[in-house]
């Protein structure tokens, strides 16, 4: 496929640009701390377990982009509402590398749910961010009957129309004077690719991302603290037999999930774009938060009055 040619170099540019039982039965069954974790295909997940509550497994986006920052800069906001179980993807963050470069999205479905079991987890909260919107929608989808309800973080859950938005809004961050004609009947891997690159020669990146120069800031002193960055998963994401499922677009799933789903959008998010309003879950509720691509680090106020709300009417749900 011509298009699956050019992703190459345009998955490189997302890469950079996002890098970076009863509910109170499943929360006894948990114990904070960094528990072991070794998948059926022999791969060492880091995984840790904090907070109270209901357990709730964070899926970081990235792609490959780990946990680490959500853990350490938006964790007070998450503990407090759920019991939150911290995961470093295969080949992301803190976590070890695949073998034979197995990162195809059903893999990343299986290794959620071998963690659930050696958790002991009878269900769960799935909480995405970004690109982990997909994985999680993913995992709902095959598993619904372990999934308590869902909490979408300015999740993509249609990846090229998160390329599209990111390209026509970081065109607009370019320089008039500087960037170049961008035709828009080019491919839109080709578009997308040439407009991240460019934002990040420029250093434009963080206007995209993020609401403020403090955010970034954060973010960009937890990624120089001197813990493992292993990024294998994002750097194989190209090969056309990983790349494939990902590309679906799981909108077209949500009307056939019934679970409750809370969707936090930033009112300025041109990263994700505006694909909450094609959402079509039964349950949803949908609160756009001021902020950008990070809303879970810009509005840490707002995010946690919505957990705690959802975290109540989920406990009444399953009483």
């Amino acid at each position: 496929m011509k298009t699956l040619r050019h992703l190459r170099p345009a998955l490189f540019a997302l890469i950079c640009a996002l890098l970076f039982a009863a509910p109170a039965a499943h929360a006894q069954t948990l114990r904070n701390g960094t528990p072991a974790l070794t998948t059926s295909d022999g791969v060492r997940l880091y995984v840790r377990v904090a907070g109270q509550g209901q357990p709730c497994v964070f899926v970081h986006g990235g792609p490959g982009a780990g946990s680490d920052v959500i853990e350490k800069l938006a964790g007070p906001a998450l503990e407090p509402n759920f019991q939150m179980i911290y995961l470093d993807q295969r080949g992301s963050g803190r976590s070890a590398s695949a073998p034979a470069g197995a990162y195809e999205l059903p893999r990343l479905v299986q290794d959620l749910e071998e963690l659930r079991h050696q958790l002991h987890v009878e269900k769960w909260v799935l909480m995405s961010h970004s690109f982990g919107g997909i994985i999680a929608t993913a995992y709902a989808r095959q598993y619904p009957q372990r999934v308590l309800g869902l909490v979408l973080t300015n999740s993509i859950l249609n990846l090229p129309a998160s390329m599209e938005s990111m390209a026509t809004h970081g065109y607009a961050l370019l320089p008039t004077t500087t960037r170049p004609p961008l035709d828009a009947a080019a491919p839109l891997p080709q578009r997308f690719g040439m407009v991240m690159a460019l934002l990040n020669q420029q250093h434009l990146l963080n206007q995209l991302m993020y609401a403020d120069d403090s955010t970034a800031a954060r973010v960009s002193r937890v990624q120089r603290q001197p813990t493992a960055a292993n990024h294998d998963f994002a750097a194989s994401l190209y090969r056309p037999g990983v790349i494939n499922g990902y590309l679906e677009d799981f909108t077209a799933a949500t009307p056939r999930l019934t679970m409750p789903v809370l969707v936090l959008p930033g009112q300025s998010d041109d990263v994700t774009g505006p694909q909450h309003q094609s959402f079509r879950f039964p349950h949803q509720r949908v609160l756009p938060l001021p902020g950008k691509h990070f809303v879970l680090l810009e509005n840490q106020q707002g995010v946690s009055q919505a957990l705690a709300t959802f975290s109540r009417q989920l406990a009444q749900a399953n009483k």
